[in-house]
């Protein structure tokens, strides 16, 4: 039991450390930062690069892209994983081309067009520079398809058989019985569908023509690699303040803000996370 608690412990701690580290960092001012004296502990408190980030209305517009990316995105993923993966829990008796839809999804989970093919489909069907093209590409999450397959096959068949037996659709089994009985799959999905939404930034850079489309994190990404401090608008106070600012700081501060709503909503998802990680594993 010892080992086990140091064990985990040393664990625990190589996880949280270094990001107690970057929150140090993003608090810090560049001198500090630049001599490595920042530790676990901002070194000469400053919130310039918060300030400087959230006053910027390029960063509230891309939040707003991004708040409507996962609220679509994470609704159409889904919808569509839910369905297909109903389906395609059917026996081969019931759902006689089951065998050919499922080698055809995990044929497209292994091998891919590429990103020109793509580009260029995106670009005929006029989906350029729209919030669409951010959501239609990665549509239908193979993975997350594969794992909603596995959680709706260990439902008991007596269930839907004696749906059928009262009359009952299929679309009423599946909405009145099958997603009540796999929320903690359906938990785990949705949270996976979320994160990936939330942390995507490059489709967001090749799709979108015009910066002000940008997601979030394509934002945060052009702030760090161009550097491009706008002094327009700021006080002189402010603009006193950019000899404090650098890429670590920003950097730094970029990371505390993109992870803090993944933080709010992964509470309220970990009850059902876990029960439903360990759910495939569980046989008899």
């Amino acid at each position: 039991m010892v080992f086990n608690y140091v064990f985990l412990s040393i664990l625990a701690l190589a996880c949280i450390l270094p990001f107690v580290h970057v929150i140090a960092i993003s608090f810090s001012k560049n001198a500090a930062v630049s001599a490595n004296y920042v530790k676990l502990w901002p070194v000469q408190f400053t919130t310039f690069a918060y300030e400087y980030l959230l006053t910027r209305r390029a960063f509230w517009r891309a939040f707003l892209v991004t708040i409507e990316r996962v609220l679509l995105g994470g609704s159409v993923n889904m919808i569509l994983v839910i369905m297909a993966g109903y389906a395609l829990s059917k026996e081969s008796i019931t759902f006689k081309s089951r065998t050919v839809y499922v080698w055809f999804f995990f044929f497209t989970m292994l091998f891919s067009g590429g990103i020109v093919p793509l580009y260029l489909l995106l670009f005929q069907m006029s989906l350029l520079n729209n919030i669409w093209s951010l959501i239609l590409p990665g549509a239908l999450p193979i993975f997350n398809l594969i794992l909603m397959i596995n959680f709706f096959r260990q439902i008991p068949r007596d269930f839907e058989e004696a749906a059928l037996m009262d009359g009952a659709s299929q679309f009423r089994i599946l909405w009145a019985i099958y997603i009540p009985c796999s929320l903690p799959a359906v938990a785990t999905v949705s949270l996976f569908t979320i994160v990936a939404h939330w942390n995507s930034w490059f489709d967001g850079l090749i799709y979108m023509n015009d910066p002000a489309n940008y997601p979030l994190q394509s934002y945060l990404q052009t702030v760090i690699i161009q550097m491009n401090f706008q002094t327009t608008n700021l006080s002189p106070g402010q603009l006193d303040n950019l000899k404090f600012l650098s890429d670590s700081t920003l950097r730094a501060s970029q990371i505390i803000i993109a992870t803090i709503p993944i933080l709010m909503v992964y509470p309220m998802l970990q009850k059902y996370f876990v029960k439903g990680i360990v759910l495939g594993g569980v046989k008899g």
